[in-house]
């Protein structure tokens, strides 16, 4: 019998602090994919201690995940045959470009500034050089040329204030700097920068800085946090703007995802347990659309999702229609609300048809019908935005063609319970 493993109970600061001291000999290289390493394990073992996630679901946060298409997930399933995607039929709109089309019209350079390039030899009025009888007129829309430079995301400039001393007194004289200079190292355009990329795009810091010093502009991960974290405090009134536009909104999308927060787990796992305060950290996501625009909001903390989208639509006007709430049927992502207050509920077909895909090995046939009756619905939806229809078109659409595949669907899953075709704990209960 193989002896017992002895536990070795380490903080994730300990395992970096020990990572930190043998970086040199690891090299660069190294020690970059051994730090990766320990991230991953760290928040594994903070999704396990949270129990919040099976084994299927470490499975696809931590290997390659394969297509979810219906044709694949059962020929993978061993099933035979299968509906084929319907293509869209209807007119191509300007939103979809040609297929293996790569490149953008001029007038998609929004952030390009425009020089205007006259004529060397001709302008208006003059004669025309070809037939010598015509006035050559400017045209409405000129010659268009693009061209497309690189350069770094934030850049520096060093200025060299002359200096004169007195040969006599030893007083120093020192340049004024240029007007516009301004008292600050770093001005509003670096912050602004630093928050796209890192917010933005999802650059990691210590990646953002090795990016910057590459291209001769050294800027410490720690020093752009600073920079970010001074100016985030500025620009709270447009966020409490934000927040009050999103709570208009007619379509509202939220969902949360665990979150470590160094500054909030310094009291260890287990702070909070005994006096049954909530332990874990979570960001959640809250993305309002309505009348063509999209609000996105980010709340991190103690709170859940439901949590955070309940705060937002405390400031919703009253005399506004309910919105639609469209969420995955966890239920920390239902919000509290006041009597007066009500949303409507719409929960994401993609999670539920996720559950069918990943049990589609041990039920084939039922996760087929499944599966394949939400393809339609899909299909539906593909025709509709291929239509470029109005959400009150493409509603109609839906009533008329997806509600009754959804009330078959619907018929068929209360039978297996009904008539008892499937076991309380069985894996297609669960589901």
């Amino acid at each position: 019998m193989k002896p017992g493993v002895e536990r070795l109970d380490v903080t994730t600061e300990e395992l970096e602090a020990l990572l930190e001291s043998v970086r040199e000999p690891l090299g660069e290289a190294g020690y970059q994919k051994l730090k990766a390493a320990l991230r991953t394990l760290a928040y594994v073992t903070e999704l396990l201690e949270n129990r919040e996630a099976t084994l299927a679901t470490l499975r696809r946060l931590l290997c390659r995940a394969s297509t979810e298409k219906t044709a694949q997930v059962l020929k993978q399933a061993g099933v035979e045959g299968g509906e084929k995607k319907r293509q869209p039929t209807g007119p191509r709109t300007p939103e979809t470009p040609a297929p293996g089309h790569g490149r953008h019209e001029a007038g998609a350079y929004r952030g390009a500034p425009k020089v205007k390039v006259p004529h060397g030899s001709l302008h208006q009025g003059d004669r025309c050089p070809e037939c010598r009888r015509g006035k050559v007129y400017p045209l409405r829309d000129p010659g268009l040329l693009v061209r497309i430079q690189g350069q770094a995301p934030i850049t520096a400039t060093v200025y060299e204030l002359e200096k004169l001393r007195c040969n006599l007194c030893g007083e120093v004289f020192t340049a004024e700097a240029p007007e516009g200079v301004g008292t600050e190292k770093y001005d509003a355009t670096a912050a602004s920068m630093i928050a796209l990329l890192r917010y933005g795009s999802g650059f990691p810091w210590n990646r953002l800085e090795g990016l910057e010093g590459s291209l001769g502009t050294p800027l410490p991960a720690a020093t752009q946090c600073e920079i970010v974290a001074e100016t985030a405090a500025t620009i709270q009134p447009a966020l409490q703007e934000l927040i009050g536009q999103a709570a208009q909104g007619e379509v509202l999308y939220n969902d949360d995802t665990s979150m470590r927060v160094l500054a909030l787990l310094r009291g260890g796992a287990d702070a909070g347990k005994e006096s049954g305060e909530r332990t874990g950290v979570f960001t959640s996501g809250i993305v309002s659309t309505g009348e063509g625009r999209r609000v996105a909001l980010f709340f991190t903390g103690r709170k859940h999702a439901g949590e955070n989208l309940g705060e937002v639509l405390k400031r919703r006007a009253a005399e506004r229609d309910p919105p639609i709430q469209m969420c995955d049927a966890l239920s920390r992502n239902l919000p509290k609300l006041p009597e007066k207050l009500k949303v409507i509920v719409g929960h994401c077909l993609a999670h539920a048809r996720r559950r069918f895909v990943e049990v589609t090995a041990n039920l084939p046939e039922a996760c087929r019908l499944v599966l394949e009756s939400l393809g339609k619905v899909y299909g539906n939806d593909a025709e509709a935005q291929a239509q470029g229809l109005s959400p009150e078109e493409r509603l109609n659409l839906h009533q008329a063609q997806s509600r009754p595949v959804m009330d078959g669907l619907h018929a068929w899953l209360k039978t297996q319970f009904e008539e008892k075709k499937v076991e309380p704990n069985s894996v297609s209960a669960r589901i």
